[in-house]
């Protein structure tokens, strides 16, 4: 594997700390020693990846309607700082591009989740893929990693650039995540640690496979689960770790 997992990635960015899946949650992530982030991307109406969760902006900003029903600069005017506090008051909808870019510039690895909107599983797939290839490319020393829940997304985006690497998300660790993984030629499992147990951790761990868990905000449980020889943990509250977990990339 090119990628490499420290124990702690920034959760979107970082999310309870800024506003999530900004380029101000990207910056206070590297201030704290972040060396790797997770954010989402999905399409906006023309085509373009942005960083966003939900399907819709109202949680997230102060408009409303669907993400694949808005332009990429129409979402990009929308205040997606405001609702999480107002010291980031003006923080916008980052695209993919911009948020890849400050990662090189910031040293900071992206685990890129390929987040489609409903039926656009297939298109988010290979547009969120050409742009991390084109990123990489112009970028030699930026830290990649695709993932995603949804297998047509992962099959879009073995086809568009086999050579980037590919993690499995799931809720929970299914009986046939190794046909799964093999079929996408993933590197990687993701998993909600809500739903792990230790036979489950061990099942992956010992079939020599990366397993990382998502979200995991206290310590405590994230030392129990590397015990279990998961190696990674996703967090909303990086600053809670030690430098030495946040940075061991």
């Amino acid at each position: 594997m090119r990628w490499r997992y420290p124990r702690v990635i920034a959760h979107r960015c970082g999310g309870a700390l800024a506003p999530e899946n900004t380029l101000a949650g990207l910056r206070i992530a590297a201030r704290l020693g972040c060396r790797a982030v997770e954010f989402d991307a999905m399409l906006s109406a023309d085509g373009v990846p942005v960083l966003i969760h939900d399907e819709t902006v109202t949680r997230t900003t102060g408009g409303g309607g669907r993400v694949d029903s808005l332009g990429a600069a129409r979402l990009s005017a929308l205040d997606a700082g405001a609702r999480h506090h107002g010291a980031f008051a003006g923080e916008r909808i980052p695209s993919l591009e911009e948020a890849l870019a400050l990662c090189a510039v910031l040293g900071v690895g992206a685990n890129v989740e390929i987040k489609p909107s409903t039926g656009a599983e297939t298109a988010t797939g290979e547009a969120v893929t050409a742009v991390a290839s084109r990123m990489m490319r112009r970028h030699a020393d930026l830290a990649l990693l695709l993932s995603s829940f949804s297998e047509d997304a992962l099959a879009a985006a073995a086809r568009t650039a086999p050579g980037i690497e590919r993690a499995l998300l799931v809720s929970r660790v299914p009986e046939d995540w190794r046909e799964r993984m093999r079929r996408h030629d993933c590197v990687a499992l993701h998993a909600s640690a809500s739903a792990l147990d230790v036979a489950m951790a061990r099942d992956v761990v010992e079939a020599g496979r990366p397993l990382a868990c998502y979200t995991v905000n206290d310590p405590g449980s994230a030392g129990t689960l590397f015990g279990w020889g998961v190696a990674a943990v996703f967090s909303d509250r990086p600053d809670l770790f030690s430098p030495d977990d946040v940075g061991n990339r």
